[in-house]
């Protein structure tokens, strides 16, 4: 038998490998695609002596950084994708050709959304957000945003979508608890054109407009931004598209709002996606937002509509900034698919003083954990528990004849920033008529 097919073959694949690594020394290390977090050259030497890891982290950087990474991994997702099939676990491939981010797969077809007392709890969450700022005077509004699947399904390959969806079950209970909301599921289904990218999992700067417009509208201003005109288009390149082809460009454009934008950015920081964007415009009034990606694209409209704006992409959300800043408005956008947020974050206000929710002997005991640093309203402390059952019911935290209400966290948890000289005795959780009491056993301090 001839080898030297097979030795021509192992050449060619050595040589092959060679050329992936050694382009690195000549062409550089491959940059990182879409959001993705490659591994950092390696430190032989760290904190003055010799890193045992050296060679497994050269190893991964190496395989995260060779020449043509990005090329060869569009190729493959080329190759793949004619076959129907995507290469990319985040990254679902519709028909004719748009693209969905596979995370949103649960909600829309029903097997993975948010149970009933998730969704109570993050109603009830909000519910509290909105009496504090109506409280110090100033107008609470809150905006999901649709998942993409959610709105237009129908490139949606082979997938049976649920009757019913999280942002559609959610807002009967925010109405129920007095929430002001804005449905832009029901606006954005009313216009004939899409208003979201096919290569992206976020609305165009059009999408973008008639959100603004139905925020405006809910918070008592004008708004007639997606009237236009839109002159023009320029190129997007879309998150999933890039997940896929890396290397590749992306066809797609994104309509340009033809009038422009009257504001100003305070700071050197010009990104969109920036943790902290503070503006000032035209319009007038003083808006504080929490936003998420989708407000990339929305906030300079917003900025636009108001004297004076901030927009903070923390999921704690910083209530405290209402009063400091003199806030008219605050609003809270936040997509379908992270509404999860709303019962995993503490937002940072001081909880809001109840009676004694009744009379009843402790049934049980709970352990509390209490926080002193970080961001913190003043005078109080982060006290932290959790509730023996994932029940459905608002809790209260009670120090003599003193009581709190705490925003109900995941899995049964809940927080509240209490008074730091009160010390909480009794844990009390109401469901409908039923009360349950539970003795604080210990308060731990992290």
């Amino acid at each position: 038998m001839k080898k030297w097919p097979v030795i021509v073959f192992s050449l060619l694949c050595l040589l092959l490998c060679a050329s992936l690594s050694l382009g690195m020394l000549v062409f550089g290390p491959a940059e990182a695609a879409a959001n993705e977090r490659l591994a950092s050259r390696p430190k032989l030497i760290q904190k003055d002596t010799w890193n045992p890891d050296y060679l497994s982290d050269l190893t991964k950087y190496v395989g995260d950084r060779f020449f043509l990474r990005q090329e060869l991994i569009t190729c493959r997702s080329r190759a793949f994708a004619l076959l129907g099939s995507s290469t990319v676990e985040d990254v679902i491939l519709g028909e004719n050709g748009w693209l969905y981010y596979a995370p949103t797969l649960g909600d829309y077809c029903g097997t993975e959304g948010l149970t009933r007392r998730e969704l109570n709890a993050a109603a009830r969450n909000l519910s509290l957000m909105a009496e504090y700022c109506e409280d110090i005077g100033a107008r609470f509004l809150f905006v999901s945003v649709p998942n993409k699947n959610t709105l237009y399904p129908q490139a949606m390959p082979g997938y049976t979508a649920a009757g019913e969806h999280d942002i559609h079950r959610l807002f009967p209970l925010l109405e129920a608890s007095g929430v002001a909301y804005a449905d832009l599921y029901a606006a954005f289904a009313r216009q004939p054109e899409t208003l979201y990218f096919a290569h992206d999992s976020h609305w165009n700067s059009r999408g973008a407009a008639l959100a603004a417009d139905e925020i405006c509208a809910s918070l008592g201003f004008s708004g007639s931004y997606f009237a236009g005109p839109f002159q023009g288009a320029e190129p997007h390149r879309g998150d999933l598209f890039e997940m896929l082809y890396p290397a590749a460009d992306d066809p797609e454009t994104d309509p340009v709002y033809a009038p422009g934008l009257e504001y100003t950015r305070k700071g050197s920081d010009t990104r969109p996606d920036s943790i902290t964007i503070q503006t000032t415009g035209e319009g007038s009034g003083v808006l504080l937002a929490f936003r998420d990606s989708f407000g990339n694209s929305l906030y300079p409209y917003l900025a636009d509509s108001f004297a004076e704006a901030r927009f903070s992409r923390l999921t704690a959300y910083d209530l405290l900034l209402v009063e400091e800043m003199g806030a008219d408005c605050v609003l809270v956008e936040l997509v379908e698919r992270n509404l999860v947020y709303l019962i995993q974050n503490v937002p940072v206000m001081p909880a809001p003083e109840r009676p004694l929710p009744g009379q009843a002997q402790p049934s049980g005991e709970a352990a509390l954990t209490c926080r002193r640093e970080g961001r913190m309203p003043q005078g109080c402390l982060l006290v932290q528990g959790k509730t023996p059952e994932s029940g459905e019911g608002r809790v209260y935290l009670s120090a003599g004849d003193r009581c709190w209400e705490a925003f109900q966290l995941e899995e049964g948890g809940f927080a509240a920033y209490i008074p730091a000289d009160a010390v909480p005795e009794i844990i009390w959780i109401q469901q409908e008529a039923a009360l349950t009491a539970l003795a604080v056993t210990a308060a731990a301090e992290e």
